[in-house]
């Protein structure tokens, strides 16, 4: 092992090898050592970590991780500004309670979150619609083809000199859309016409450097996320859209599902909040509340 120590950061890991970018702009093929294992701590993806290059053909060591500023279980990623949540107007059929998976996800790691909506021109009504169910929810919705570039430069300009991740759907064009961005020339792939789901072109975490001093992070597409368990009163402060009516409810703590005189549901008959979020919303707090009984068995 090198006596020299660097200080680097993982872009990709690939069969218990690890790939680290250090200051200078060399990339280091690395092993994590034992004493990682024994400490329970995994190298992931965007981790800043100290390392000791390897020799020759040897590979290096990667000799401890350095604190995380926020990780996330699926996509594996550390250390990220913003997740890009990228759902498609058009095939395949948008999962938006998976979109509300990732929302909450992110905020509860404390990481900001973009929503995307890709393939526009094909359903432009529907692009339409699926931007007004998280009117409140601060996304900040984006409509985009990342086929004709249309809405592009818009992103871009939003995560410049960011560390960025990209999740979704398979098939929803998070590849596509990352090498419009950064004339990348990521493998993409068709959705199968059998089923109309995405084949998964992407099968690593991969964390790229793009211009203006970002990194941008190509992840697979999944089409299943589950949150981890917490105190299901608790989920209502990941909907942004419920803060204003934060403590108008006549039950103290309300979980804002099927309480009467609750604020949230009034706005939500008022049409101040989209029935289909609050209905996905009443439908998590369901399996949380299951989930946080069994906990224990």
């Amino acid at each position: 092992m090198s006596e020299k120590t660097l200080q680097g950061r993982i872009l990709q890991g690939i069969g218990g090898f690890y790939y680290a970018r250090d200051d200078a702009g060399t990339v280091h093929t690395l092993r994590a050592q034992g004493k990682l294992r024994r400490e329970r701590m995994k190298p992931k993806v965007g981790d800043h970590v100290e390392l000791s290059p390897g020799e020759g053909e040897e590979h290096g060591w990667i000799l401890r991780i350095l604190p995380r500023r926020n990780e996330l279980t699926r996509p594996p990623v550390a250390n990220i500004d913003v997740i890009v949540v990228v759902a498609a107007a058009a095939t395949p059929d948008p999962d938006l309670m998976m979109v509300d998976r990732m929302l909450l996800n992110a905020r509860r790691a404390g990481i900001a979150a973009q929503l995307v909506i890709n393939k526009s021109d094909l359903d432009a009504a529907r692009a339409a619609d699926i931007a007004a169910q998280y009117r409140g929810a601060g996304v900040e919705p984006l409509m985009v083809c990342a086929g004709n570039g249309a809405g592009l430069d818009a992103l871009r300009e939003r995560l410049w000199g960011k560390v960025h991740a990209l999740a979704g759907q398979s098939g929803a064009g998070k590849s596509t859309m990352i090498n419009a961005l950064y004339g990348l020339s990521l493998e993409t792939g068709s959705l199968s016409r059998k089923i109309e789901r995405g084949k998964n072109t992407t099968r690593h975490c991969q964390l790229i450097p793009v211009s203006g001093g970002g990194m941008v992070l190509d992840t697979p597409g999944f089409s299943l996320l589950e949150t981890d368990v917490f105190d299901p009163v608790e989920l209502k402060d990941s909907w942004p859209e419920f803060a204003p009516c934060e403590g108008q409810c006549y039950f103290q703590p309300c979980y804002h599902a099927t309480e009467p005189r609750c604020a949230v549901r009034e706005a939500v008959a008022a049409g101040e909040i989209d029935p289909r979020r609050h209905e996905r919303y009443a439908a998590l707090l369901d399996e949380m509340r299951q989930r946080w009984r069994d906990r224990y068995d």
